[in-house]
């Protein structure tokens, strides 16, 4: 069940014609009261004596209570209630009951209080009804509407399980503000697949990914085509911005322009500033000559490979860091998949557009973060935006499945922290967010992972027992699992590959293996093929790994390549 409270307006006529009138698409059936202040208000939709013009005047009658000079300007509130489409459909009574509780918990009318607010209850469809109200009381007060939104919200919550309806995760005041049902409307006019309001934010967002400061995510955001507002204080600070679609104009054909912390509120001025307050300035930042930063290496693939080790030392933050650092962590991994979705190929970036769509909700709380710890996920989510678009095949493409696959652990990991702080809105994002990734990795990995199958297959039977025998002595409590998937053969290969590089493949595995927890891993063996190939610095398309002959062994006579630190022992629930 959904309440939204709408636009105060000014014209009760103006709503009730609305309410019941036809709709804007024909979509109104058998408009009538359900319920109301008086039992006997005129219902103009069943009782063909009554007139709206009636309803309205009843609705007003006490503003004349007041003084003009005293009547609040907009006095018309109006509150939509709707069920699921997956909901039973209630009946004109418990609809009625719905109408009483809400307008009691918003503090528009309570029977217990003595006089308050005149209001009707509209249906004019199964799934939800309108609530209409006269912001003056009938003895001339106003009333106190503070918190109206959360008041009703809890008051939904609460009739869900009491109707047994769809329970909805209670919310925390964090999320963004959603489009209105003109915004809506505009945008099926439009033919558009989301809203102006949407298709901003998403646009700001890519704009803050990994950005330095100020002069960076405005040129950002013009690079991108939106317009562009400043607001300069007269010392000639900035003080905000706003932004525009060049197509969304208004009746009077003027660009409609949504300030950053209308957008969400993580997106104002201020608040995306702090993002900077945490940037290094002694770290050398990539690709900005004009400002003396060194280079750092540049590439799609390169950029991949240095975000994978990012994002796996923030999943360890968000396992066993601090409240504040671990929501600085997850706040970052928005700006990476912003980044991810902004620079992937085609076959991808539906999905992971998706992806970082849902998890945006999963960035905020009510819990601060500390700046600072984010550094190295902002500066990965950099690195993509100055890498540039990745090819789908070769090392783009198979370094975009290394990275997807670790981002799986950190979103996953969100998941789990939010659901412990019980913030149930961000949890079932994040976990939104996961279905999409997944969705993407398997685009992204089927050509790598069927070069590496391929070769797998190719290697000889003494040279496979080998192996199976490593394996088996490495994880002999997922040996079996690991044995009957499909993505076998290219562990097999990869452990090859590790061999042929002068690394000792049990130790490696047994290494990889215990960095996280795999039992709830979806494959077991695509996990532990992509830390392999990181750890031991192996190229992720296979098809640039010279081919080891099926019955002899290319091993180097170096000594093997000490593992990385973050492969200590961290046991967690994955995925």
């Amino acid at each position: 069940m959904i309440p939204r409270i709408h636009e105060r307006g000014q014209r009760t006529i103006g709503l009730l014609y609305y309410l019941y009138g036809p709709g804007k698409y024909e979509e109104h059936t058998d408009p009538h009261l359900v319920s109301s202040w008086d039992n006997n208000a005129p219902d103009p939709g069943r009782d063909k004596t009554a007139t709206l013009k009636q309803l309205q005047q009843l609705l007003d009658q006490p503003l004349k209570n007041i003084d003009a000079s005293e009547r609040p300007r907009k006095h018309v509130w109006h509150l939509s209630v709707r069920n699921a489409a997956e909901d039973r459909i209630l009946t004109d009574e418990e609809w009625g009951d719905i109408a009483r509780r809400m307008v009691a918990a918003a503090g528009i009318d309570d029977p217990d209080q003595g006089a308050g607010c005149r209001w009707a209850a509209v249906r004019h469809a199964d799934d939800h009804i309108h609530i209409i109200a006269t912001l003056v009381r009938e003895d001339g007060y106003k009333p106190d509407l503070d918190h109206d939104a959360p008041r009703v919200q809890a008051e939904a919550r609460l009739l869900e399980a009491e109707l047994g309806l769809r329970r909805l995760n209670r919310g925390d005041g964090t999320a963004a503000q959603r489009p209105t049902s003109a915004e809506r409307h505009k945008a099926t006019r439009k033919k558009r697949e989301r809203t102006p309001r949407e298709e901003l934010r998403e646009t700001v967002r890519r704009a803050v990914a990994g950005a330095q400061d100020q002069r960076e995510f405005f040129d950002r955001l013009r690079a991108a085509g939106l317009l562009v507002r400043t607001r300069v204080a007269p010392s000639g600070d900035l003080l905000g911005y706003t932004v525009a679609l060049p197509d969304d104009r208004n009746k009077d054909g003027e660009p409609v322009f949504y300030s950053g912390s209308k957008l969400a509120p993580d997106l104002s001025l201020p608040r995306i500033r702090e993002r900077w307050s945490g940037n290094d300035p002694t770290t050398a930042q990539s690709g900005d000559a004009s400002t003396g930063q060194a280079q750092r290496p540049s590439g799609p693939a390169t950029a991949r490979r240095r975000a994978t080790t990012a994002v796996w030392q923030a999943v360890l933050v968000v396992d066993h860091g601090d409240d504040a650092q671990a929501t600085a962590q997850i706040a970052a991994a928005g700006e990476v998949l912003d980044a991810l979705a902004k620079t992937s190929a085609a076959h991808t970036r539906r999905e992971l557009r998706e992806a970082a769509f849902a998890f945006e909700r999963a960035t905020r709380s009510h819990i601060r973060a500390e700046r600072g710890h984010d550094r190295a996920l902002r500066q990965a989510a950099r690195d993509l935006v100055h890498g540039g678009p990745a090819l789908g095949r070769g090392e783009d493409g198979a370094t975009t499945a290394m990275l997807i696959d670790m981002i799986v652990f950190l979103v996953v990991a969100s998941a789990h922290w939010h659901g412990k702080k019980e913030h149930a809105q961000q949890a079932a994002a994040a976990r939104q967010a996961a279905e999409h990734l997944r969705v993407a990795y398997q685009a992204a990995a089927q050509r790598p992972m069927t070069a590496l199958h391929d070769r797998g297959r190719q290697l000889s039977q003494p040279r496979m027992l080998r192996h199976v025998t490593t394996l088996r002595q490495a994880v002999p409590e997922l040996a079996e699992r690991i044995l009957a998937e499909p993505g076998w053969h290219a562990l097999a290969a990869t452990l090859a590959d590790a061999e042929a590089a002068g690394h000792e493949p049990a130790t490696l595995l047994t290494a990889a293996a215990a960095r996280r927890e795999l039992d709830t891993a979806e494959a077991v063996s695509d996990v532990l093929v992509w830390r392999l190939r990181r750890t031991a610095h192996l190229p992720a398309d296979a098809s640039t790994t010279p081919k080891v002959e099926s019955g002899t062994s290319t091993r180097l006579p170096s000594r093997p390549a000490p593992l990385p630190a973050d492969q200590k022992n961290q046991p967690h629930k994955a995925r």
